[in-house]
């Protein structure tokens, strides 16, 4: 128990500079976490070859059940596109206001997406901007985290 009240202090007192976690697709990307309605909490791009949609795991953990699905190319073997979950660090993000998303697309960067963010610092959710550049043909997604 000691074990692990010492690794949940750990990621809730994470700063805001910890790396977004980029990972394949797991239990945050199951069917039952996307967000309804589905219409408004998914959006597709270059021409429906590039999907994001927002996911909440019901709370789960508290202070982090927010987490961003991204499918898209480069496709495999078979023909299914990458699937990656962006969080926070080990959990997901407080809230993500997929209202608000934005996207561009530039040839030499690919896509650059943001969107308004909350992590928890450990005593209260604190406003922030996840910005992340997509490339398509690699499939690499950066991140970057901004105040």
């Amino acid at each position: 128990m000691i074990r692990l009240c010492a690794i949940l202090a750990l990621c809730f007192s994470a700063s805001a500079a910890t790396a977004q976690d980029v990972r394949d697709c797991d239990w945050p990307a199951s069917a039952r976490n996307l967000v309804e309605p589905w219409s408004d909490h998914t959006r597709t791009f270059a021409n429906g070859k590039t999907r994001l949609a927002l996911l909440d795991t019901a709370g789960e953990p508290a202070a982090g059940s927010y987490y961003l699905l991204v499918l898209s190319p480069p496709y495999a073997e078979l023909g299914d596109r990458q699937c990656r979950v962006i969080g926070h660090g080990a959990i997901g993000f407080g809230y993500i206001d997929f209202e608000n998303l934005g996207a561009a697309y530039e040839p030499a960067n690919g896509f650059t997406f943001d969107v308004p963010v909350e992590i928890y610092d450990g005593e209260t959710f604190v406003a922030h901007h996840l910005t992340f550049t997509l490339n398509q043909s690699t499939g690499e997604i950066v991140t970057r985290l901004v105040e």
